[in-house]
């Protein structure tokens, strides 16, 4: 069974992430919306379902999916499979395969690109399809197409309708978002636990704190990021793989380990299996610094799976930009806990999660969330 719920704040309906420099969109009025709105609103959804078929692809890119619709129906879809090859809105009119009819239109979850990479234009691929009318979901934060691709398509008598999905689309590359403008990588924190916020367990015992299905899901979270980090105790106690598995078509994480002494057992998986190419280790370097060195090897997205110091660590140094907590039905009790870390000196310097949601799979519960700081509001 899996429910979800989220929890807003109705009276602030946007969301500003300084970081990413996004804008959320918390609530919207579907009663106010007019017809056509709920059109362009049902074929962005359709457009970002195709881009989502990319996502932990086509890293170091953004996830991008496109539809061309006719008289009011899809003829075209297509997405961006992975870096160098073609982006969304290519693949969709190349999918199409003809000139495009005048009263068509293209729906893209993400500003068309204006530059020339591995790939041309999309912006020219656009123009000389003959697409008249374009709707587009997100803006392209990345200073070098940031605008450019709009301003390109209405100069050549296109027209252009910005903002539809915008803030959905823009989540679907939180990563990306803020690795382009930051040159670090998202990091999320994920960790399974007991009630009691714990990770005690006696050693070598095979039973999980969270159930299979939680498993499974937590194997999809993998596949969509570039790098999982973990402690050197987590590599000592568990010999974890760290690797992605029951996901097709899933490309493989590099593995980071972080350690002071730089003592790892050698015979451990990440250091023997086939991946093990893909395994580094950061001796005595911090977190800081091990980010900005991910992203210069265009990390975009880090896992941190722990142990609980690892976590502490990020915390203490406000480092976490998304949690993904998996909370089984047990209480342990016990002397591991899944935050470690200095702590906070008061409540209201603890991190507040914003945007959270719950959502139930199996017997386990997950909770994600966006940490801010120093925004508790403590009430009688």
């Amino acid at each position: 069974m899996r429910q979800n719920y989220t929890a807003s704040d109705r009276s602030v309906p946007f969301y500003s992430d300084p970081k990413i420099g996004l804008r959320i969109h918390t609530a919207i009025d579907t009663d106010t919306m007019t017809q056509f709105e709920k059109t362009d609103q049902r074929f962005m959804r359709a457009a970002l379902k195709e881009a989502k078929k990319g996502l932990g692809l086509t890293s170091p890119n953004p996830a991008v999916g496109a539809v061309l619709v006719l008289r009011n129906r899809i003829v075209a879809r297509g997405h961006h499979r992975q870096a160098g090859g073609p982006h969304g809105e290519t693949e969709c009119l190349g999918n199409f395969g003809r000139r495009v009819p005048e009263t068509a239109k293209l729906y893209v979850t993400l500003e068309p690109c204006s530059t020339t990479g591995r790939t041309s234009p999309c912006t020219n691929e656009i123009i000389k399809a003959g697409v008249r009318d374009v709707v587009i979901g997100a803006i392209d934060v990345n200073p070098r197409h940031s605008g450019r691709g709009i301003l390109l398509l209405r100069n050549a008598g296109i027209k252009v309708q910005t903002g539809v999905l915008a803030d959905e689309c823009a989540t679907l590359n939180e990563a990306f978002n803020k690795w382009i403008l930051t040159r670090r990588p998202f990091v999320i924190a994920k960790c399974g636990m007991s009630l009691d916020g714990r990770l005690t367990r006696p050693s070598n015992e095979p039973r999980w704190i969270t159930d299979r299905v939680a498993r499974r899901h937590a194997h999809v979270l993998r596949a969509q990021v570039d790098a999982i980090l973990v402690g050197a105790e987590t590599v000592r106690a568990d010999n974890p793989q760290l690797t992605v598995r029951g996901v097709n078509k899933a490309r493989q994480p590099w593995r980071v380990v972080l350690t002071r002494s730089g003592n790892l057992p050698r015979s451990a998986r990440l250091f023997s299996d086939r991946w093990a190419a893909h395994t580094l280790v950061y001796k005595r370097k911090s977190l800081g610094h091990v980010l900005k060195d991910l992203a210069r090897r265009k990390v975009t997205c880090l896992l941190l799976e722990g142990g609980g110091d690892v976590l502490g660590q990020a915390l203490d140094a406000r480092l976490i930009d998304k949690v993904h907590f998996y909370v089984g039905p047990i209480l342990t009790g016990g002397p591991v806990v899944a935050c470690a870390g200095r702590g906070v000196n008061a409540t209201h310097n603890a991190a507040h999660l914003a945007r959270v949601s719950y959502t139930r799979l199996g017997q386990t519960l997950l909770v994600t969330g966006y940490p801010e700081f120093g925004k508790i509001t403590l009430r009688e």
